[in-house]
């Protein structure tokens, strides 16, 4: 299977309903399920390549998180944060109907990932955290809240990924070939000024609480954070960038030493985040996802 089959599952909010889009790849009567969940501003397209290495190990489950891609956006922006998303992904494994789990996350669906994981009774049974820990750095996060909900607009799908480039170089050495392949599901059509061009694919109101966050509050939820890791029980792979701003050597060695003692993989030449598209990345993700 080259392109994946996309789907989509009611969940719940405060103000009702909401579709969340997700893409499957794979055999859909595998009971071997791998879910891999993306960034604050990306989509389930990004796992195209991963998914694409393990279609035939695994049936491969890719979610847009509500506010981004082909999913519905909140009607109201204050719901757009960890608790809303680990509820709309415990509603997707109920559809799924798979006994264990496999899940890959990516800063973000890290978080997200660390939320499902720490529940009891979770069928996560391998978790990938993917350059991030309970412990966010705050220049990080003053580097995001900087461009997340910013107005764009491009004329072209190369404006649009040099302008992406920009914003990402952590993300390390891509082709060019790469860079579009992961640019591209990130827009969507758009008309300003009677000019044809694209928009980013998802809600600017995901800024919203972002921009909300107090000191104080990033320390109540860094506390919750260690307190759902140190509840995990899945076996945990912990990839970091070698460069990276946002998950700290710290942060990291002391996620190697408390809870599930997450095995941890640096990438040189690498900040936030991996992209999980080269080939040495996924090499090391299969290693750990298929091993006994």
């Amino acid at each position: 299977m080259n392109e994946p089959v996309l789907r989509d599952v009611q969940c719940l909010d405060a103000r009702g309903l909401h579709r969340m889009a997700y893409w499957q790849w794979g055999d859909a009567a595998n009971p071997k399920v791998l879910v891999c969940v993306h960034g604050l501003t990306r989509q389930g397209r990004d796992f195209d390549t991963l998914a694409r290495a393990l279609q035939h190990d695994y049936r491969v489950v890719c979610p847009d998180v509500v506010g981004r891609g082909r999913s519905d956006w909140l009607a109201d922006p204050a719901g757009y944060g960890v608790p809303t998303y680990v509820t709309d992904m415990v509603t997707l494994l109920a559809r799924l109907d798979a006994q264990v789990v496999d899940w890959v996350g990516t800063s973000m669906g890290g978080l997200i990932g660390m939320g499902v994981a720490s529940l009891a009774g979770t069928p996560i049974r391998k978790l990938v955290l993917n350059d991030v820990g309970p412990s966010i750095e705050p220049v990080a996060l003053q580097r995001i809240a900087a461009y997340v909900g910013q107005p764009g607009f491009w004329r072209t799908l190369d404006e649009a990924a040099d302008a992406a480039w920009a914003l990402s170089q952590g993300f390390g050495p891509h082709s060019r070939e790469q860079w579009l392949a992961l640019t591209a599901p990130q827009l969507k059509p758009a008309t300003q000024d009677g000019v044809e061009g694209f928009k980013a694919h998802y809600d600017p109101g995901i800024a919203v609480p972002i921009r909300a966050v107090t000191p104080a509050l990033a320390q109540a939820g860094e506390a919750m954070l260690w307190q759902a890791y140190d509840r995990i029980q899945a076996t945990t792979l912990l990839l970091r960038g070698a460069q990276s701003d946002l998950l700290s050597p710290q942060t990291a060695a002391a996620m190697t030493q408390r809870g599930p003692r997450a095995q941890l993989h640096e990438f040189a030449g690498v900040g936030h985040a991996p992209t999980l598209v080269q080939a040495e990345q996924i090499e090391v993700l299969r290693r750990f996802l298929l091993s006994p």
